[in-house]
């Protein structure tokens, strides 16, 4: 019996990383591209909406604290849009005061 050979399809997973916080995007950029992963950055929660309705991530990881708007709302908004299946992964630095 012939058996037909079939590539090795592997799938890559995305990633989008929301931080309005340049050095923690590339932290995490660098870390999870090194594993393998497509990563993609938006630096606000505006940006970051624009490229989910665009192309949907596997994961989303979200800074909480952001100006204009929070990871809490880009979940709440995220939500409302009912073709994206929502687990968002919040990332909260701490205070940025000095």
């Amino acid at each position: 019996m012939k058996y037909l050979s079939v590539p090795n399809a592997t799938k890559v997973d995305r990633i989008l990383v929301v931080d309005d916080a340049p050095d923690n995007v590339l932290l995490v950029q660098t870390i999870l591209e090194e594993e393998g992963y497509e990563i993609s950055t938006a630096d606000n929660g505006f940006s970051a909406l624009k490229q989910i309705d665009k192309s949907v991530p596997d994961l989303v990881l979200l800074d909480v604290m952001m100006p204009g708007m929070d990871g809490y709302e880009v979940t709440k908004r995220m939500r409302q849009n009912t073709g994206v299946a929502v687990h968002p992964h919040f990332a909260d630095h701490g205070s940025r005061q000095c």
